[in-house]
Protein backbone atom coordinates (compact mmCIF):
# COMPACT_ATOMS: atom_id res chain seq x y z
CA UNK A 1 0.00 0.00 0.00
CA UNK A 2 2.46 2.57 0.97
CA UNK A 3 4.96 1.44 -1.88
CA UNK A 4 7.75 0.85 0.47
CA UNK A 5 10.49 -1.38 0.98
CA UNK A 6 11.29 -3.56 4.84
CA UNK A 7 14.33 -3.85 6.57
CA UNK A 8 13.60 -5.44 9.66
CA UNK A 9 10.71 -7.87 11.31
CA UNK A 10 8.04 -8.99 8.93
CA UNK A 11 5.98 -10.01 12.04
CA UNK A 12 5.70 -6.55 13.85
CA UNK A 13 2.25 -5.15 14.40
CA UNK A 14 1.68 -1.14 14.10
CA UNK A 15 -1.42 0.26 15.50
CA UNK A 16 -1.17 3.77 14.82
CA UNK A 17 1.09 6.72 14.09
CA UNK A 18 2.77 9.22 16.01
CA UNK A 19 5.73 11.65 15.79
CA UNK A 20 9.23 10.25 16.21
CA UNK A 21 9.68 11.97 19.14
CA UNK A 22 6.47 10.54 20.63
CA UNK A 23 6.36 7.12 19.19
CA UNK A 24 6.52 4.17 21.50
CA UNK A 25 6.25 0.24 20.89
CA UNK A 26 2.83 -0.22 17.89
CA UNK A 27 3.38 3.07 16.50
CA UNK A 28 4.66 3.80 12.91
CA UNK A 29 6.96 7.33 12.27
CA UNK A 30 8.83 8.89 9.69
CA UNK A 31 11.39 10.92 9.03
CA UNK A 32 10.95 13.37 5.90
CA UNK A 33 12.90 16.96 7.05
CA UNK A 34 16.90 16.09 7.94
CA UNK A 35 17.11 18.14 10.99
CA UNK A 36 14.82 15.25 12.84
CA UNK A 37 17.50 12.28 12.11
CA UNK A 38 19.34 12.47 15.39
CA UNK A 39 15.77 11.29 16.99
CA UNK A 40 16.11 8.10 15.07
CA UNK A 41 18.91 7.71 17.64
CA UNK A 42 16.48 7.55 20.26
CA UNK A 43 12.50 7.00 19.21
CA UNK A 44 11.06 3.97 20.19
CA UNK A 45 8.62 3.45 17.32
CA UNK A 46 8.30 0.24 15.98
CA UNK A 47 9.04 1.23 12.29
CA UNK A 48 9.50 4.57 10.88
CA UNK A 49 9.01 5.87 7.39
CA UNK A 50 12.50 6.56 5.63
CA UNK A 51 13.42 7.87 2.38
CA UNK A 52 15.28 5.30 0.14
CA UNK A 53 18.68 6.41 0.73
CA UNK A 54 18.51 7.78 4.31
CA UNK A 55 21.14 6.62 6.74
CA UNK A 56 19.84 4.55 9.75
CA UNK A 57 20.81 3.24 12.77
CA UNK A 58 21.52 -0.82 13.50
CA UNK A 59 18.42 -2.49 14.95
CA UNK A 60 16.00 0.05 13.69
CA UNK A 61 13.21 -1.32 11.60
CA UNK A 62 12.68 1.03 8.98
CA UNK A 63 10.17 0.99 5.98
CA UNK A 64 11.92 3.05 2.88
CA UNK A 65 10.41 4.50 0.46
CA UNK A 66 9.97 7.28 -2.60
CA UNK A 67 8.49 10.00 -0.08
CA UNK A 68 8.08 9.14 3.84
CA UNK A 69 5.58 12.06 4.45
CA UNK A 70 3.14 11.20 1.33
CA UNK A 71 3.93 7.34 2.62
CA UNK A 72 2.93 8.89 6.51
CA UNK A 73 -0.21 10.30 5.18
CA UNK A 74 -1.04 6.87 3.54
CA UNK A 75 -0.59 5.10 6.68
CA UNK A 76 -2.98 7.99 8.47
CA UNK A 77 -5.68 6.73 6.45
CA UNK A 78 -5.06 3.40 6.87
CA UNK A 79 -4.84 3.26 10.87
CA UNK A 80 -6.93 6.35 11.66
CA UNK A 81 -9.13 7.20 8.52
CA UNK A 82 -10.81 10.63 8.27
CA UNK A 83 -12.95 12.55 10.56
CA UNK A 84 -16.43 10.81 11.45
CA UNK A 85 -19.13 13.09 10.83
CA UNK A 86 -22.07 13.07 13.36
CA UNK A 87 -25.30 12.70 12.16
CA UNK A 88 -27.98 15.47 12.70
CA UNK A 89 -29.78 15.62 16.06
CA UNK A 90 -33.82 14.54 15.76
CA UNK A 91 -33.19 14.52 11.61
CA UNK A 92 -35.78 13.74 9.44
CA UNK A 93 -34.08 12.75 6.23
CA UNK A 94 -30.96 13.98 7.43
CA UNK A 95 -32.06 17.48 7.75
CA UNK A 96 -32.45 18.89 11.13
CA UNK A 97 -36.00 20.35 11.87
CA UNK A 98 -34.10 22.86 13.96
CA UNK A 99 -32.57 24.06 10.70
CA UNK A 100 -34.28 26.85 8.75
CA UNK A 101 -33.72 25.79 4.81
CA UNK A 102 -36.03 27.97 2.34
CA UNK A 103 -38.84 26.65 0.68
CA UNK A 104 -37.24 27.65 -2.82
CA UNK A 105 -33.69 26.01 -2.14
CA UNK A 106 -32.44 22.85 -3.64
CA UNK A 107 -30.97 20.14 -0.93
CA UNK A 108 -28.81 17.17 -2.95
CA UNK A 109 -29.48 14.26 -1.44
CA UNK A 110 -27.39 12.53 1.34
CA UNK A 111 -26.98 15.94 2.48
CA UNK A 112 -27.18 16.42 6.16
CA UNK A 113 -27.85 19.83 8.00
CA UNK A 114 -27.49 20.06 11.63
CA UNK A 115 -30.00 22.80 13.82
CA UNK A 116 -29.44 26.22 13.52
CA UNK A 117 -27.93 26.01 9.97
CA UNK A 118 -29.46 28.30 7.62
CA UNK A 119 -29.99 28.09 3.88
CA UNK A 120 -31.69 30.93 1.82
CA UNK A 121 -33.75 31.58 -0.93
CA UNK A 122 -33.06 29.91 -4.26
CA UNK A 123 -29.73 28.20 -3.11
CA UNK A 124 -28.73 25.01 -4.55
CA UNK A 125 -26.77 22.47 -2.22
CA UNK A 126 -25.27 19.61 -3.43
CA UNK A 127 -25.52 15.81 -3.37
CA UNK A 128 -23.47 14.35 0.29
CA UNK A 129 -22.64 17.43 1.75
CA UNK A 130 -22.57 17.92 5.84
CA UNK A 131 -23.78 21.67 7.29
CA UNK A 132 -23.09 22.12 10.60
CA UNK A 133 -24.64 24.31 12.95
CA UNK A 134 -24.58 28.16 12.84
CA UNK A 135 -23.72 27.78 9.35
CA UNK A 136 -25.38 29.70 6.38
CA UNK A 137 -25.52 29.70 2.68
CA UNK A 138 -27.37 32.98 1.51
CA UNK A 139 -29.53 33.69 -1.18
CA UNK A 140 -29.03 32.02 -4.65
CA UNK A 141 -25.32 30.39 -3.51
CA UNK A 142 -24.22 27.13 -4.87
CA UNK A 143 -22.59 24.41 -3.39
CA UNK A 144 -21.20 21.59 -4.83
CA UNK A 145 -21.42 17.83 -4.45
CA UNK A 146 -19.58 16.60 -1.04
CA UNK A 147 -18.73 19.69 0.78
CA UNK A 148 -18.92 20.50 4.11
CA UNK A 149 -19.66 24.02 5.65
CA UNK A 150 -18.30 23.60 9.10
CA UNK A 151 -20.11 25.26 12.38
CA UNK A 152 -20.25 29.39 11.99
CA UNK A 153 -19.05 30.07 8.55
CA UNK A 154 -20.77 32.08 5.80
CA UNK A 155 -20.97 31.55 2.42
CA UNK A 156 -22.62 35.05 1.08
CA UNK A 157 -25.27 35.88 -1.87
CA UNK A 158 -24.19 34.28 -4.94
CA UNK A 159 -21.11 32.40 -3.92
CA UNK A 160 -20.22 29.42 -6.31
CA UNK A 161 -18.15 26.44 -4.77
CA UNK A 162 -17.30 23.67 -6.89
CA UNK A 163 -17.51 19.90 -5.21
CA UNK A 164 -15.36 19.11 -2.46
CA UNK A 165 -14.70 22.04 -0.42
CA UNK A 166 -14.61 21.97 3.32
CA UNK A 167 -14.77 25.11 4.68
CA UNK A 168 -13.97 25.48 8.41
CA UNK A 169 -15.12 27.35 11.03
CA UNK A 170 -15.56 30.97 11.32
CA UNK A 171 -14.66 31.38 7.34
CA UNK A 172 -16.73 34.06 5.63
CA UNK A 173 -16.65 33.37 1.50
CA UNK A 174 -18.05 36.32 -0.13
CA UNK A 175 -17.98 39.67 2.10
CA UNK A 176 -17.71 42.59 0.59
CA UNK A 177 -14.46 43.53 -0.75
CA UNK A 178 -12.92 47.02 0.41
CA UNK A 179 -13.63 49.59 -1.72
CA UNK A 180 -14.34 52.95 -0.80
CA UNK A 181 -14.29 56.65 -3.15
CA UNK A 182 -12.34 59.15 -0.77
CA UNK A 183 -14.04 62.51 -1.35
CA UNK A 184 -12.80 65.61 0.91
CA UNK A 185 -12.04 63.58 3.44
CA UNK A 186 -15.05 61.41 3.51
CA UNK A 187 -14.82 56.98 2.69
CA UNK A 188 -18.07 56.90 0.21
CA UNK A 189 -18.56 52.69 0.01
CA UNK A 190 -18.50 51.24 -3.93
CA UNK A 191 -21.43 48.29 -3.79
CA UNK A 192 -19.59 45.30 -4.48
CA UNK A 193 -21.93 43.58 -7.33
CA UNK A 194 -19.07 40.51 -7.86
CA UNK A 195 -18.94 37.28 -6.68
CA UNK A 196 -16.37 34.42 -5.51
CA UNK A 197 -16.32 31.38 -7.58
CA UNK A 198 -14.32 28.83 -6.03
CA UNK A 199 -13.08 25.84 -7.69
CA UNK A 200 -12.90 21.73 -6.86
CA UNK A 201 -11.11 20.48 -4.06
CA UNK A 202 -10.59 23.38 -2.26
CA UNK A 203 -10.23 23.87 1.64
CA UNK A 204 -10.33 26.99 3.68
CA UNK A 205 -9.11 26.93 7.35
CA UNK A 206 -10.96 28.91 9.88
CA UNK A 207 -11.34 32.14 10.38
CA UNK A 208 -10.46 33.41 6.82
CA UNK A 209 -12.35 36.07 4.51
CA UNK A 210 -12.49 35.89 0.73
CA UNK A 211 -13.88 38.77 -0.74
CA UNK A 212 -16.66 39.55 -3.35
CA UNK A 213 -15.33 41.13 -6.33
CA UNK A 214 -16.63 44.96 -7.03
CA UNK A 215 -17.38 43.50 -10.88
CA UNK A 216 -16.67 40.05 -11.82
CA UNK A 217 -15.22 37.31 -9.75
CA UNK A 218 -12.76 37.09 -7.28
CA UNK A 219 -11.81 33.05 -7.94
CA UNK A 220 -9.97 30.15 -5.65
CA UNK A 221 -8.37 27.51 -8.11
CA UNK A 222 -9.18 23.90 -8.20
CA UNK A 223 -6.86 22.15 -5.10
CA UNK A 224 -5.92 25.28 -3.37
CA UNK A 225 -5.54 25.02 0.22
CA UNK A 226 -5.34 27.53 3.04
CA UNK A 227 -4.53 27.87 6.55
CA UNK A 228 -5.97 29.52 9.06
CA UNK A 229 -6.47 33.72 8.97
CA UNK A 230 -6.28 34.26 5.46
CA UNK A 231 -7.52 37.40 3.77
CA UNK A 232 -8.04 37.92 0.15
CA UNK A 233 -9.28 40.73 -1.57
CA UNK A 234 -11.46 41.56 -4.26
CA UNK A 235 -11.02 40.78 -7.94
CA UNK A 236 -8.04 38.44 -6.97
CA UNK A 237 -7.40 35.53 -8.72
CA UNK A 238 -5.57 32.79 -7.54
CA UNK A 239 -4.45 29.61 -9.13
CA UNK A 240 -4.70 26.24 -8.98
CA UNK A 241 -3.02 23.99 -6.17
CA UNK A 242 -1.39 27.05 -4.12
CA UNK A 243 -0.42 26.78 -0.63
CA UNK A 244 -1.03 29.54 1.59
CA UNK A 245 -0.31 29.60 5.23
CA UNK A 246 -1.22 31.23 8.39
CA UNK A 247 -1.95 35.07 8.36
CA UNK A 248 -1.11 35.59 4.74
CA UNK A 249 -3.16 38.74 3.36
CA UNK A 250 -3.39 39.55 -0.19
CA UNK A 251 -4.65 42.28 -1.70
CA UNK A 252 -7.35 42.92 -4.79
CA UNK A 253 -6.95 42.53 -8.22
CA UNK A 254 -4.34 40.27 -7.56
CA UNK A 255 -3.16 37.52 -10.07
CA UNK A 256 -1.45 34.64 -9.07
CA UNK A 257 0.06 31.70 -10.56
CA UNK A 258 -0.35 27.82 -10.20
CA UNK A 259 1.51 26.26 -7.20
CA UNK A 260 2.23 29.27 -5.85
CA UNK A 261 3.36 28.84 -1.86
CA UNK A 262 3.27 32.26 0.75
CA UNK A 263 4.61 31.44 3.95
CA UNK A 264 3.34 32.65 7.39
CA UNK A 265 2.39 36.57 7.06
CA UNK A 266 3.38 37.35 3.48
CA UNK A 267 1.69 40.49 2.15
CA UNK A 268 1.12 40.77 -1.24
CA UNK A 269 0.13 44.29 -2.60
CA UNK A 270 -2.79 44.80 -4.83
CA UNK A 271 -2.53 45.05 -8.55
CA UNK A 272 -0.08 42.46 -9.57
CA UNK A 273 0.83 39.48 -11.02
CA UNK A 274 2.79 36.37 -9.49
CA UNK A 275 3.69 33.70 -11.93
CA UNK A 276 3.50 29.70 -11.34
CA UNK A 277 5.55 27.71 -8.89
CA UNK A 278 6.89 30.95 -6.55
CA UNK A 279 7.50 30.26 -3.16
CA UNK A 280 7.32 33.09 -0.63
CA UNK A 281 9.20 32.44 2.59
CA UNK A 282 7.51 33.65 6.00
CA UNK A 283 6.88 37.58 6.16
CA UNK A 284 8.19 38.44 2.62
CA UNK A 285 6.64 41.67 1.34
CA UNK A 286 5.57 41.16 -1.86
CA UNK A 287 5.25 44.76 -3.51
CA UNK A 288 5.48 43.98 -6.95
CA UNK A 289 5.24 41.39 -9.75
CA UNK A 290 7.19 38.07 -9.66
CA UNK A 291 8.17 36.34 -12.56
CA UNK A 292 7.57 32.23 -12.17
CA UNK A 293 9.36 29.70 -10.88
CA UNK A 294 11.13 32.28 -8.05
CA UNK A 295 11.71 31.71 -4.53
CA UNK A 296 11.60 34.78 -2.86
CA UNK A 297 11.85 36.93 0.58
CA UNK A 298 12.40 39.57 2.62
CA UNK A 299 10.29 43.19 2.30
CA UNK A 300 10.59 44.03 -0.30
CA UNK A 301 10.26 41.06 -1.65
CA UNK A 302 13.93 39.77 -3.36
CA UNK A 303 15.37 36.65 -4.73
CA UNK A 304 15.91 34.54 -1.20
CA UNK A 305 19.59 34.39 -0.96
CA UNK A 306 19.80 38.30 -1.18
CA UNK A 307 17.15 38.30 1.40
CA UNK A 308 18.86 35.74 3.77
CA UNK A 309 22.35 37.98 3.05
CA UNK A 310 19.92 41.11 4.32
CA UNK A 311 18.92 39.37 7.11
CA UNK A 312 21.99 38.55 8.26
CA UNK A 313 23.58 41.79 7.63
CA UNK A 314 21.03 43.65 9.86
CA UNK A 315 21.01 41.28 12.52
CA UNK A 316 25.13 42.63 13.02
CA UNK A 317 23.58 46.27 12.40
CA UNK A 318 23.92 47.40 15.72
CA UNK A 319 27.71 45.72 15.79
CA UNK A 320 28.13 47.58 12.38
CA UNK A 321 27.60 50.84 13.88
CA UNK A 322 29.37 50.74 16.73
CA UNK A 323 32.09 50.13 14.21
CA UNK A 324 31.62 52.90 11.85
CA UNK A 325 30.70 55.47 15.08
CA UNK A 326 34.22 54.43 16.34
CA UNK A 327 35.75 54.83 12.58
CA UNK A 328 34.65 57.87 13.12
CA UNK A 329 35.91 59.39 16.03
CA UNK A 330 39.52 57.81 15.12
CA UNK A 331 39.24 59.84 12.08
CA UNK A 332 38.32 62.99 13.92
CA UNK A 333 41.17 62.55 15.98
CA UNK A 334 43.70 62.22 13.08
CA UNK A 335 42.28 65.13 11.20
CA UNK A 336 42.43 66.96 14.64
CA UNK A 337 46.06 65.87 14.82
CA UNK A 338 46.62 66.95 11.82
CA UNK A 339 45.89 70.28 11.83
CA UNK A 340 47.32 70.63 15.22
CA UNK A 341 50.72 69.71 13.27
CA UNK A 342 49.64 72.23 10.77
CA UNK A 343 49.23 75.03 12.73
CA UNK A 344 52.50 74.16 14.25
Amino acid sequence: MLGATLEGDPDAVVRRCRGLAQATAGDVAFLANAKYRDLLQTTEATVVLVSRDADSPKGLDVLRCDDPYFAFREAMIALHGWRQHPEPMDAEGGISPRAAVHDSATIGEGTRIHPFAVVERGAVVGRGCWIYPGAWVGPDATIGDDCVLFPNCVIYDGVVLGNRVTVHGGTVVGSDGFGYATVKGVHHKIPQQGVVQVEDDVEFGGNCAIERATMGETRIGGGTKFADLISIGHGTTIGSHCLLVSLVGVAGSVTMGNHVVLGGQVGVAGHLSIGDRVTAIAQTGIASSVASDQMIGGAPAVPVEQAKRNMLALASLSQLVKRVRALERESKRDRMAAQDDTER
